[in-house]
């Protein structure tokens, strides 16, 4: 059973994490597919403009590998502060 300061910790840590995958999710979603989109078409991937691609494709892949990421960081988290599910 976790103590209150470790569940404290714990939250500390979730915030801490939640906090800079939404913002890599905001530079992915509105950086790289809306104001940098410009800038990015100057590059192709498989003939198609990076920009274009980024809000086509490279957005969906970004946020799949921004879920994959938390539940495996959180896990660990989970493991380290005593409040993993058995």
């Amino acid at each position: 059973m976790a103590t209150p300061e470790k569940r404290r910790a714990h939250w500390r840590a979730n915030l801490r994490i939640l906090t800079i995958l939404l913002t890599l999710w905001a530079f992915v979603s509105f950086g790289c597919s809306i104001f940098l989109a410009d800038w990015l078409d100057r590059v192709r991937i498989g003939g198609f403009k990076l920009g274009f691609w980024m809000a086509q494709q490279g957005s969906i892949y970004a946020f799949v590998g921004i879920i994959v990421f938390y539940v495996w960081y959180m896990n660990r988290i989970d493991r380290k502060y005593d409040v993993h599910e058995d």
